[in-house]
């Protein structure tokens, strides 16, 4: 079905425009803005204002005012509202508040970069047409600040499904340059849909440090954990013993299967290795995975002792997810949606190449990771639950 926008729509736009000049552009925006958003409603119920059709997937529920401030000015929107089963959020507006937080994040890099903030003015007029001051700058990054504490200290409640990473990131402390660590904690509620649970920055993995981490997680409310899944790092496994004592963990296999390279004598075994390992690990249950492995270990006994010996002891660590239904087993299986996360940090955090402390790398890290969470949050179901089934 189509919508076409309203000419009277059109028409009060122009009229704002012709009566007030650029004065009335904010006001012309807000109205194209609000039709915008009344069409893509449509579109997504797949029904126009009073129209019956087979193909209807929901039913329009008003409307929710909402000021946004915009580079025109504020705007007064009217954010359409829907019932029934299906999720909607419009697009124009989500994009719209990415790009002004993309603007405040802009400003938090050069600061992290140790640009002055006559510099940081100069180039945002250049670059984005914008006439700031160097002390709106400053509120902005102190604005960029609470908004950051706030999501970072967030409640939380249940959820079942736990993933842990680590990542590096240059600063500088006490006159030298050293590797600071970058804790993430992602979790998959009961709906299925994914969330950044935290973030913190630390000069090590030490236990001490993920203890710490995991603890602020419990006390803002995190619960009804079922499974957690990270790489073997000790500071990991201590703190989730101390924290988590009695939640069944899950080694990733994506971290096995490199941990194996370091095992493997000779490069032309590798690409066989990796092959029997994902054999392994696409087991249709437990039983059957541990068949193979007890065959795979015999199988390097003789040619590669100590890769068989590693896959013995380490390889079923990895087996708890078979205590899941088939289908919830391979997005839990790994670590990747975290490594994946750990891209895009590196990615932005290469602007800055070094950040003068940890407080600078944590500010630029959490809005990055509030961006990917608001994605998430707002998007498609990331997994199927089925808590009949799990952990059988």
């Amino acid at each position: 079905m189509t919508h076409q926008i309203d000419t009277t729509v059109m028409a009060q736009a122009m009229e704002q425009i012709v009566e007030q000049g650029f004065g009335g552009l904010n006001n012309a925006v807000a109205i194209l803005l609000n039709e915008a958003m009344k069409v893509e409603r449509s579109r997504v119920l797949q029904a126009g204002p009073w129209q019956r059709t087979e193909e209807r997937q929901g039913y329009a529920n008003g409307y929710k005012p909402k000021k946004v401030d915009t580079r025109l000015g504020k705007l007064s929107l009217q954010i359409p509202q829907v019932r029934g089963e299906i999720e909607f959020y419009p697009s124009a507006l989500d994009r719209g508040l990415r790009s002004e937080r993309a603007l405040k994040l802009a400003m938090a890099e050069m600061y992290v970069k140790g640009v002055s903030t006559r510099k940081v003015t100069g180039i945002l007029e250049k670059l984005c047409g914008l006439e700031v001051t160097s002390t709106q700058v400053s509120r902005a990054a102190a604005l960029l600040d609470e908004e950051i504490a706030k999501w970072r200290n967030r409640p939380l409640n249940s959820f079942p499904f736990l993933q842990l990473d680590a990542t590096y990131e240059k600063i500088r402390c006490d006159g030298s340059v050293v590797s600071c660590a970058v804790l993430i904690a992602t979790g998959i509620n009961d709906e299925g849909k994914r969330t950044v649970l935290g973030v913190n920055v630390s000069l090590s993995e030490a236990e001490v440090h993920w203890r710490q981490f995991l603890s602020s997680l419990k006390r803002r409310g995190l619960h009804g954990v079922k499974m957690i899944t990270s790489d073997d790092h000790q500071g990991i496994k201590a703190a989730l013993k101390s924290t988590f004592n009695g939640v069944p963990w899950n080694r990733c296999h994506v971290h096995l299967q490199r941990n194996a390279n370091q095992y493997v004598p000779k490069m032309h075994m590798r690409s066989a290795v990796a092959q029997d390992i994902r054999t392994i690990f696409n087991a249709p249950d437990q039983e059957e995975a541990e068949r193979l492995l007890e065959k795979t270990v015999t199988k390097y006994k003789k040619s590669a002792s100590r890769l068989a010996a590693w896959m013995e002891e380490n390889l079923p660590e990895g087996f708890t997810v078979f205590g899941l239904p088939v289908h919830q087993r391979r997005r839990l299986r790994s670590t990747n949606m975290l490594e994946r996360i750990n891209k895009e940090i590196k990615r932005r955090t290469k602007v800055a190449t070094l950040f003068p402390n940890e407080s600078s790398l944590l500010r630029l890290v959490s809005a990055i990771l509030m961006e990917i969470s608001d994605e998430w949050e707002t998007g498609k179901r990331y997994l199927k639950m089925d808590t009949a089934e799990t952990f059988n």
